[in-house]
């Protein structure tokens, strides 16, 4: 009886072993949101991991950008969030990351290979390595094609200005009937673009916000006077308040816009929305005293450091930004490597769409004509702020609450405040 009972014990520790597999492994949470497919790509690349890798358990939330945008930081703040999640405020938000350096096999790759964006995601004097680019993206317009052959309108040239496709948008949309000209995503970021092409500065010798000078005025005059006379919809910039981000992919998606000011990762949306319904194409950025400049930027996927698995994160991180993986990443979701190696490569896009690769090779042609300004941008531990302020007071001028003049005032004394506050 005893050997029985001995044996019917082990069974059933055994059993109750065998049942809960899951409790032995690891779960790393990443907080994800997509622009196009990369997020079914994404979830692909994670079962082969979690196949590979049995102790570790990735859970992928899927969730809108406005999450990551608006709910996240207040996560963060309190000391919570996910283990890894992919953000675009990544300067700003820099003190919750993880460094992974201690824990990478091999941290000489990352240096090497991801040196020109690890600024962009630590803190000012130190070598961390939190992070790393899921792509490089690149602002700049869309402008839809079909639309500008069925008007007879020619269309600007290379070293055209925003004068000038600003014109040419609204002579196009008048003559079809089309209810919006021309429509910048309501962000900041996008606007600053354009914004240092007119001459903008943005930031002083010292690095420190110098926002209200000829260059600002030059094209956020041209963005108040664009939006009275009907050249750029009021439902974009004026429609939601604040710091809100709001785009116009979908309108351009479904023929309703001839321009649109946004940037390279909508490319791989507009592949699958639009289609052959009409002919679409990346147009070099508009010129002015300034130069022809987009904006470089893009998403990190970074570690954060309230995670309780700091080590199972590293392994998925360092899987993550290994070359095949990420040159995988990035041929099938039609996106810009952010790896040195890579950038050098032949790589072989995912697509038979002309239109797609067009305007690919669209954007990596701009990534020559960066001004300095828009260079240094990125790493700057204000220019979130200063992103955030222009758009949140440029946007009460499009609604009509406020009188541009008073938008230059306030803009300056939010920063000033928003600076007192940090310090």
């Amino acid at each position: 009886m005893r050997k029985l009972s001995a044996l019917a014990t082990s069974a059933a520790l055994f059993g109750l072993l065998a049942a809960t597999p899951a409790l032995a492994a690891t779960q790393v949470r990443v907080m994800w949101y997509s622009d196009g497919v990369e997020g079914e790509v994404l979830d692909d690349l994670v079962k082969r991991f979690e196949a590979a890798n049995p102790d570790i358990d990735i859970v992928v939330d899927h969730v809108a950008y406005n999450v990551i945008r608006n709910t996240l930081p207040v996560q963060l703040e309190s000391g919570k969030g996910p283990d890894i999640a992919r953000v675009t405020e990544l300067k700003t938000l820099a003190k919750h990351w993880l460094d992974l350096r201690p824990m990478l096999k091999n941290a000489k790759y990352w240096d090497d290979n991801f040196a020109n964006y690890l600024d962009w995601m630590r803190e000012d004097k130190t070598n961390a390595l939190t992070g790393f680019m899921t792509q490089v993206t690149i602002t700049g317009p869309f402008v839809n094609k079909t639309l500008f052959d069925q008007a007879g309108v020619k269309m600007p040239g290379d070293k055209a200005t925003w004068d000038d496709w600003a014109k040419a948008v609204k002579e196009v949309a008048d003559k079809q009937s089309v209810p919006m000209a021309l429509a910048f995503d309501r962000s900041g970021h996008r606007f600053a673009g354009p914004a240092i092409s007119m001459g903008a500065k943005f930031l002083d010798a010292s690095g420190n916000p110098a926002v209200i000078d000829d260059g600002f005025k030059a094209m956020a005059e041209r963005i108040a006077k664009w939006h009275e006379d009907g050249t750029m919809p009021k439902e974009i910039w004026g429609g939601v308040s604040g710091t809100t981000y709001k785009g116009a992919n979908e309108e351009f998606s479904n023929g309703q816009l001839v321009m649109y000011m946004s940037g390279s990762w909508q490319i791989p949306q507009f592949a699958k929305t639009i289609g052959n319904n009409f002919d679409w194409m990346a147009v070099p950025n508009p010129c002015g005293p300034g130069g022809c400049t987009g904006m470089p930027g893009g998403a990190g996927l970074v570690a954060v450091k309230y995670t309780k698995s700091p080590e199972a994160v590293a392994k998925v991180m360092e899987y993550l930004a290994s070359a095949p993986v990420m040159k995988e990443f990035a041929e099938r979701t039609l996106f810009i490597p952010a790896n040195d190696s890579l950038a050098k490569q032949a790589l072989e896009f995912k697509t038979n769409d002309a239109q797609v690769k067009g305007a690919l090779n669209a954007f990596v042609k701009e990534t020559s004509k960066f001004a300095d300004t828009a260079k240094v941008m990125p790493a700057n531990k204000w220019s979130s702020v200063i992103y955030s302020v222009a758009i949140a007071r440029l946007g009460q001028v499009v609604a009509g609450e406020i009188p541009l003049a008073d938008a230059y005032t306030r803009i300056n004394e939010d920063i000033k405040q928003k600076m007192a506050e940090a310090k």
